[in-house]
């Protein structure tokens, strides 16, 4: 990284240590070929710091594997409960911040290697956040290692967006309430899940499957649509579809696991009073909202694979669904919004204009609106 890429990442650097407290503590790693520990994880005392910040420079290769690795040696040491050292109770979060603007080619450089570390230093109460700058980075690799890690993805299509992403990271940081958000979907007996259409991290269970849903935060809202396959049942009345259970580890005064027990009900009825009824507008929203996200994958997929009229016919059926559920929804204007950035988007379906830049907008656009918090 150099330039103005450099010089703004050393700025966002220096924005976290300005804004964290005394009892904070913040380390600081650069890696090109060598790995070098700027400022060793410290109770944060931000004149040294930022001094520290301000002597980064410009390096050659991409050893993205040992910069991470030594942030995640730091972290290893550092105390888990907050005020350890002054006998003070609360949980202490530790994050790995990962910045690139290039390709991993030194040390580690394995794509499923790499997101599998993160997966494992998340069991270890270690989550990674990922930025990743211009058209350089590998996406799949940057989101892969921060869906593993528990932590968020971040596209800085240009130097200036920058600030803003470690605005809204440093906000999540100081705000957490809660880690490792789980939800486990236990089907009843014939029951069967056809899948999650937020697409967040899942992994088979004995009974069923769980979703890693990451960390949460003060006034956070999750949404989780789930699609079920529920057979012809020859009994009318309340029948369990499945069993949800929830589980999170709560942060701050008290460090405690928690578990919540959800029984999903259904009211079977005669087909002719299941036609009288109406869908849930909330839910049919959410669900034409995710739709599109997924639009947005089949196009990546067949951009890639050269085929751009496939792609664009795609993105333009999603944008039409969108525009016909907007009338008369309370969420009609990001409907309506979300329906224009995909035919912005379907612009850059073609061989001279789908480029790295153009691949990692659709990549990240469709991230958000998977796992977008309200």
């Amino acid at each position: 990284m150099s330039g103005p890429k450099l010089e703004t990442a050393k700025r966002c650097a220096a924005f976290l240590a300005e804004r964290l407290g005394p009892k904070d503590r913040l380390g600081v790693v650069t890696y090109d070929d060598t790995v070098r520990v700027m400022a060793p994880l410290a109770p944060v005392h931000r004149q040294a710091m930022v001094a520290a910040i301000a002597g980064i420079y410009a390096g050659g290769s991409t050893n993205l594997s040992g910069g991470w690795l030594k942030g995640m040696e730091l972290l290893q040491s550092a105390p888990a409960v907050a005020g350890a050292n002054e006998g003070a109770p609360g949980a202490r979060p530790k994050k790995v911040l990962l910045l690139s603007d290039g390709l991993a080619n030194v040390g580690v450089t394995d794509r499923g290697t790499l997101v599998g570390m993160s997966e494992r230093a998340r069991g270890e109460g270690i989550g990674t956040t990922t930025i990743g700058f211009g058209e350089g980075f590998d996406e799949d690799l940057m989101s892969g290692m921060a869906d593993a890690g528990g932590g968020r993805a971040y596209f800085a299509a240009v130097a200036e967006d920058a600030p803003g992403i470690i605005a809204e990271e440093f906000e999540g940081l100081t705000s957490l309430i809660a880690q490792n958000l789980s939800v486990e979907i236990r089907p009843s007996e014939k029951v069967a899940v056809v899948g999650v259409l937020n697409e967040y991290p899942a992994n088979a269970v004995a009974e069923g499957i769980q979703v890693q849903m990451g960390d949460v935060f003060a006034e956070d809202r999750r949404r989780l649509v789930l699609e079920l396959h529920v057979p012809a049942l020859a009994t009318l009345g309340a029948f369990k579809v499945a069993d949800l259970v929830v589980r999170y580890v709560s942060v701050g005064e008290q460090v405690e696991m928690h578990e919540l027990k959800v029984p999903v009900m259904a009211n079977l009825v005669s087909a002719d009073e299941a036609a009288a009824q109406s869908a849930d507008a909330e839910v049919v929203e959410e669900v034409v909202i995710l739709k599109a996200a997924k639009a947005r994958d089949e196009a990546t997929k067949r951009a890639d694979e050269g085929d751009f009229e496939a792609a664009k016919a795609v993105l333009a059926s999603a944008a039409d669904d969108l525009r016909r559920r907007a009338p008369g929804s309370k969420r009609a204007k990001e409907l309506l919004a979300e329906a224009d950035r995909l035919t912005e988007t379907t612009g850059t379906m073609a061989p001279a204009a789908y480029d790295a830049m153009a691949r990692k907008a659709n990549v990240y656009g469709s991230r958000n609106l998977k796992r977008r918090r309200t």
